[in-house]
């Protein structure tokens, strides 16, 4: 279940304080992007779809975008991340 999962990456990881999950359930890993500048994370994702039916051309775009500041002593240079 999708509650196990978060609570093996918890129990995983090694400072559980320094841990941030962001939901992107419905986009490609390819689709999410993840910046860290100025002692903020903006994880954000992006997707467009265009099909052509039989009654025209129909298109559907999604965006998200999440931002948050990294704990006071964090090295933007040690944030990793996985998707």
């Amino acid at each position: 279940s999708r509650l196990r999962r978060i609570g093996m990456m918890l129990s995983s990881c090694r400072s559980q304080s320094h841990l941030a999950l962001v939901d992107v359930k419905g986009f490609d890993p390819s689709d999410v992007s993840v910046i860290v500048r100025d002692g903020r994370v903006t994880v954000s994702a992006e997707h467009k779809e265009e099909h052509n039916t039989a009654l025209g051309k129909t298109c559907n775009y999604r965006k998200f975008m999440k931002e948050f500041s990294l704990p006071p002593g964090v090295d933007e240079d040690e944030v990793t991340y996985s998707v």
